[in-house]
């Protein structure tokens, strides 16, 4: 029997979220629990378990997992500290090893540690050494490091953006393990880093010019000889050294051409880079257009994305509705704990004056509204997406005038409709819908709808990357700098047994 250790970890920051990430804000698991878990689940770790289960030769051992609730602020120190403690304790309390899977984000920092993926990778290769293949699978808004190629025998990136191959992308990372095991490989990375930060409509895989270079790569995996060929766009919200875009290619000894591939992919994206960079809508033209717009509107507010790491608590656009005069409905999410616990103290039915917004990001400034508690609830609910169960803390919905918003303790991920549905509240029966998150499945907002608008709005997300700051990322970089130059140069990683 070749015993395979499964682990996770997983977070997206967001550097400028003032609120740093707790221990608490991550559902962890030990042991057998870890399998148990996501078994049946669209997970990364569901698919690989889907691979493995085959494999009567194969004995899985659950690790541990600390699966973040939703992405939020830098993680302080005393909480990864715990956590790679008890990351790296199911290593070394597992016994013999005879190869590990990990399923890991890649966007992850703490205030001291800039690359949390790399130094867990490092840590388990000094615990098993150099012989135990590695295989760790990854989001395409991962930033790749040196010290994670270097750590791993081999990788998987996510293929489409919106996210909807979480379970294929798992799959793929077991195959690969499963043929590091009967010794049928020789995996060579070659990655080409490319200064650039991109966020726009032209990302979306299906229907975006970054689809087409993401096509490319698909085509170079699943040739003869080819093993995963991926692009790293990074998250441009997490401001460390290394934040860049990669492409990364893996073949099956053939240092040369992984070199070749990773240089075309790498040459394919930078010709299109300046178009990926897509402009917002200014608040004004934003609610002149919802105003205007005959049928529903998605107003996206990608720079309050808690997916992305943003605090959820932004009123900004509430606030430019009332101050427009916009009279018909709308359904808007906003993290406010304390606004919460008034609508409980009050009950169901009952009218209540409170301020919402700005208890988090210093950026917004609370706003006092009136409206009626509609619902209650303990804000535990199933995604839509992959079936996992999210927490947003007691969570209540308000009635103000012809605006409903669903008021959390904490932040969820809002890249479907989970936290509405469950709420009792589907977006396609209001006029306009707050959405806090860049980019979704067309199926859950956008299908049908009269008008979607980039809003150019304040917050820790905003895809105008230029606004935000960045403080630690290497330089030149597009867009923060002009006139940024290219040349790719492949770096290679051969982890061999």
């Amino acid at each position: 029997m070749a015993r395979v250790l499964v682990s996770e970890f997983k977070q997206e920051i967001a550097s400028l979220n003032p609120v740093l990430g707790n221990y608490e804000d991550f559902k962890t698991i030990f042991g057998q629990e870890v399998l148990t878990y996501h078994h049946g689940l669209g997970t990364e770790v569901g698919g690989a378990l889907n691979v493995f289960a085959p494999h009567s030769e194969l004995e899985l051992v659950g690790g541990y997992s600390a699966r973040a609730v939703t992405s939020g602020g830098t993680v302080s120190d005393v909480a990864f500290e715990r956590m790679a403690r008890e990351f790296l304790d199911a290593v070394r309390s597992a016994g013999h090893l005879d190869g590990i899977y990990f399923s890991l984000h890649g966007a992850c920092a703490s205030q001291t540690e800039h690359d949390t993926e790399g130094y867990l990778l490092q840590e388990t290769r000094k615990i098993v050494g150099k012989d135990i293949p590695i295989v760790a699978s990854f989001d395409l808004h991962g930033i790749l490091t040196d010290r994670m190629l270097q750590n791993t025998n081999a990788i998987t990136v996510f293929h489409t953006y919106p996210h909807v191959d979480f379970y294929q992308t798992g799959e793929r990372a077991a195959r690969l393990l499963v043929r590091l095991l009967a010794g049928e490989i020789k995996p060579v990375m070659a990655r080409v880093r490319i200064p650039a930060l991109v966020r726009g409509n032209e990302l979306i895989t299906e229907t975006g010019l970054f689809g087409k270079v993401v096509a490319e790569a698909i085509k170079v995996e699943n040739s003869p000889g080819g093993l995963m060929a991926a692009m790293f766009i990074g998250n441009p919200f997490t401001d460390v050294p290394d934040l860049a875009t990669n492409s990364v290619v893996i073949t099956d000894g053939d240092v040369e051409r992984a070199k070749r591939e990773a240089i075309r992919l790498a040459n394919d994206f930078w010709q299109v880079h300046e178009k990926l960079y897509s402009k917002l809508v200014s608040m004004e033209d934003s609610m002149r257009l919802a105003k205007e717009t005959k049928g529903r509107v998605v107003l996206v507010d990608a720079a309050d994305a808690t997916s992305s790491g943003a605090s959820g608590d932004s009123n900004a656009i509430l606030r430019a509705l009332i101050d427009a005069g916009f009279k018909r409905t709308a359904l808007i999410p906003i993290v406010d704990p304390p606004a919460v616990q008034a609508a409980f103290k009050a009950g169901v039915g009952a009218t209540v004056k409170v301020s919402v917004g700005g208890t988090l990001d210093p950026r917004y400034k609370p706003l006092p509204v009136e409206g009626k508690v509609t619902m209650l609830s303990d804000g535990l609910f199933r995604s839509e997406s992959d079936g996992d169960v999210w927490n947003a803390g007691d969570t209540a919905v308000l009635k103000v005038d012809n605006y409903t918003l669903i008021l959390t303790s904490r932040a969820v991920s809002l890249y479907d409709r989970s936290l509405f549905l469950a709420h009792g509240q589907d977006p396609a029966y209001f006029d306009a819908t707050v959405v806090k998150s860049p980019h979704c499945q067309p199926r859950f907002f956008n299908d049908g709808a009269g008008a979607v608008i980039n809003i150019d709005a304040p917050g820790a997300t905003s895809a105008n990357i230029k606004s935000l700051g960045h403080k630690r990322v290497h330089r030149p970089i597009f867009p923060l700098d002009e006139n940024v130059k290219f040349t790719p140069e492949p770096k290679v990683f051969q982890n061999t047994r």
